[in-house]
């Protein structure tokens, strides 16, 4: 899975210190997203979502397709 949350982490001019502080989360976990390490739990997924006040479609991208299901 893709994300974004570099790209708008960096649009609001916050460290991944700073973004884990308001999450309540890790820098180590900020980073483990960004570099697609670590996928969020959903309610994290959603925090992140309601903290950039965007969906969360917009923060990450399933490139998944009924064709990888073998």
């Amino acid at each position: 899975m893709e994300n974004r949350l570099k790209g708008l982490r960096e649009a609001a001019a916050w460290s991944q210190g700073e973004l884990a502080r308001r999450l309540g989360v890790s820098r180590q976990t900020i980073n483990a997203v960004e570099t697609d390490k670590y996928d969020p739990s959903l309610p994290l997924a959603l925090r992140m979502a309601k903290l950039f006040e965007v969906p969360v479609t917009d923060i990450f991208i399933d490139r998944w397709t009924p064709e990888d299901v073998t």
